[in-house]
């Protein structure tokens, strides 16, 4: 008896390409940026419950590995942003042939880069304290 050919799964035939990695990091931006809202609303809680809630919440805040983590944050909504007003793009119809795909993907890239990197820098280079 004969073997059939039996279709594969997708995943083991399609080569990887820029969109399935464009694709996948949108979506872990997007859980990354659900994690840093828990954060968010931490930090506006500790301000409504007062000054010694503020000042565990700024102490917290000022730890160099939180800072890096914030600072990984404003990178990861830049990415998730950025991608995101790509999608729109697509939906309206715009930018979907081949070239254009591949376009705005370096320009999403791009700009996360230098979006992300400013808000970073700007981020760790702010201590606190009166303006």
């Amino acid at each position: 008896m004969p073997m059939r050919s039996r279709p594969l799964s997708p995943f083991l035939h399609y080569r990887w390409q820029y969109t399935n990695t464009l694709s996948i990091l949108h979506r872990v931006t997007g859980v990354g940026l659900s994690v840093a809202f828990v954060f968010l609303v931490y930090l506006i809680a500790a301000v409504a419950r007062g000054p010694q809630a503020f000042a565990r919440a700024a102490t917290l805040s000022a730890h160099p590995l939180v800072r890096g983590l914030l600072a990984l944050m404003a990178i990861t909504f830049a990415y998730h942003m950025c991608n995101g007003v790509r999608h729109l793009l697509w939906d309206a119809g715009l930018g979907l042939e081949r070239s254009q795909a591949r376009r705005s993907a370096w320009i999403v890239v791009l700009a996360t880069l230098i979006l992300g990197a400013t808000v970073a820098t700007i981020m760790l280079l702010h201590r606190g304290g009166a303006a």
